[in-house]
């Protein structure tokens, strides 16, 4: 019998609940072009009305999940659990660089597959596209290659990793369907279970800065990941981190790469970016039988900095996808460096009370270090570094933050950004939970 998508579209407008053979032809649909623009456009808008059941989001997951290739990592004898990592996304969160060489170095194999910069929030693969050379979107040969190799690839979905959702995203970009929970859900899973993961554990931000600011939003992602996640067969863990100032000391895409080398070389790195990083780190290897418990998740993952083992998985990837062999030895050989350099003066002295952080990421993307537009380019270079936390104490005149421009004028509207960005008081502000366990 002939299927008509707009019967199948009609169902789910009007309230009715869709087999999964019917998702399954719209998911295929999606990815071979069968399906009209106005018809994709449509199940959007009717799902983020409606809504799906946890068992329709799982057959659409799926579905989206087989309409590319799915890794099957047993024939190729991983030494270890294949686990990974996800965020909702934040300004400062390199936690994806350091974490994946971490994780592969106690054992792990970690094929990582990671997104560009959403809105103000930055994109990991932005940040390994600012490293020489590197093939962030590589095919899926040369990521085994890396796994091979290294142990962990940190690549971006390629043509044949779920086409459906690159289409379905674009889509629902110019539909003002980007923020349904069940299409957030299918996007993020079914590229998550094409990489053949044994678990994967959910960083969920809240606060000023992330893309769910609202705490219970957040749960209820969770929830509904945790959920679709059971169906599929994928272990999964969710965290709520804290987004209500920048995760690293720098935003930017060159500048958070320095940063994550100088942590992974064992230099001093931000209390709240390691205590994240470890948090999940330890919950994803409880899932993978790494670790009898957290305390001893937690070692290992601190002793692959101390012993130099995830700094030697981090350059082994790089190698192996086409960046430079020294780039954790002489990172200014490699790395791009902005024009101008210069500080943001604080305006009077006291201590650091609140932050914008959405604000702190916009002025990024105005330095040119983020996109307003799918087709834009970006300077890996700008950014700002030097980002004085919540509670810090300053000086007037002494420096919050420090802008990286191509020139002037980005300089100064960068500047003033941050200082509207920056509440200075005279109190300290009272400490909020970093990370909270969901479920």
């Amino acid at each position: 019998m002939t299927w008509h998508p707009q019967e199948t579209i009609r169902i789910k407008r009007d309230g009715g609940e869709l087999d999964g053979a019917d998702l399954g032809r719209i998911a295929r649909g999606i990815a071979d072009g069968s399906l009209g623009d106005a018809q994709v456009g449509a199940f959007a808008m009717a799902v983020y009305y409606q809504g799906m059941t946890p068992a329709e989001c799982a057959a659409f997951t799926l579905a989206m999940r087989d309409t590319g290739e799915v890794f099957d990592w047993r024939r190729e004898s991983p030494p270890g659990p294949v686990l990974d990592k996800h965020s909702t996304g934040g300004v400062g969160d390199l936690v994806s660089l350091v974490l994946g060489p971490m994780l592969a170095a106690c054992g792990a194999w970690v094929p990582m597959i990671v997104g560009r910069g959403l809105a103000h929030t930055g994109g990991t693969l932005d940040k390994l596209e600012s490293i020489p050379g590197y093939q962030s979107r590589p095919a899926p040969e040369r990521v085994r290659k890396a796994l091979h190799d290294a142990g962990v690839a940190i690549v971006g979905a390629g043509d044949r990793i779920a086409p459906a959702d690159r289409r379905l995203y674009a889509i629902r970009d110019v539909t003002a369907t980007v923020d349904c929970l069940s299409l957030i859900v299918a996007s993020i899973l079914s590229k998550k279970l094409a990489a053949g993961l044994d678990a994967l554990v959910l960083d969920i931000k809240h606060g000023n800065g992330a893309v769910l600011p609202e705490p219970n939003r957040g749960r209820e992602l969770a929830q509904a990941m945790t959920t679709t996640a059971a169906a599929a067969g994928l272990p999964m863990r969710a965290l709520l981190t804290d987004m209500s100032q920048p995760l690293a000391r720098s935003a930017g895409n060159v500048l958070e790469v320095r940063e994550a080398i100088a942590m992974l070389r064992g230099e001093t790195s931000d209390p709240r970016l390691l205590e994240v990083t470890l948090a999940l780190g330890a919950e994803v290897m409880l899932l993978g039988k790494l670790a009898k418990d957290a305390k001893a998740a937690r070692s290992a993952l601190a002793r692959s900095i101390t012993s130099g083992g995830a700094a030697d998985r981090f350059a082994r990837m790089v190698v192996s996808l086409g960046g430079p062999a020294n780039l954790v030895e002489k990172p200014d050989a490699h790395l791009s460096r902005a024009r101008l350099v210069s500080d943001v003066p604080a305006p009077r002295s006291g201590v650091v009370t609140a932050i914008d952080t959405r604000a702190v990421g916009f002025a990024v993307v105005s330095l040119g270090g983020g996109r307003t537009s799918a087709e834009q380019s970006i300077n890996p270079a700008v950014g700002l570094d030097r980002l004085l936390p919540l509670g810090a104490h300053v000086e007037k005149e002494q420096p919050i933050a420090r802008v990286h421009a191509v020139n002037e004028a980005s300089a100064e509207a960068a500047e003033a950004a941050v200082l509207g960005a920056y509440t200075i008081g005279d109190h300290p502000p009272a400490a909020g939970a970093l990370v909270e366990r969901i479920g």
